[in-house]
């Protein structure tokens, strides 16, 4: 139960400037964890058929399927860019003065 005489809490707000680091640590995530998990299939598989090929292409399917999960979640496209900080490019050169 909440108490009427307290005034109401204001909802968390989300900090501004931690964008980027988070995106490039979930990147990586994805991509080490992909070489993790197809890597180990891989080697499960070299084992089951008597080979030493099939854990490297897992490596390489562990890299691609983390580069497109990324991708896929847009934590490759610049968020939080507004239209003061980055003007539209009307052609026009200088600063103004004619």
């Amino acid at each position: 139960m909440t108490d009427p005489n307290q005034p109401p809490r204001e909802p968390q707000r989300e900090p501004e400037g931690d964008g980027g680091y988070n995106a490039g640590m979930a990147v990586f995530s994805y991509i080490i964890g992909g070489i993790i998990v197809w890597s180990l299939i891989g080697w499960g598989l070299d084992t089951l058929l008597k080979t030493h090929w099939i854990v490297l292409v897992g490596a390489l399917l562990g890299i691609a399927g983390g580069l497109y999960l990324a991708g896929k979640h847009g934590l490759f496209t610049q968020q939080g860019r507004s239209a003061k900080s980055n003007p539209p490019d009307n052609g026009v050169e200088g600063n103004g003065d004619h």
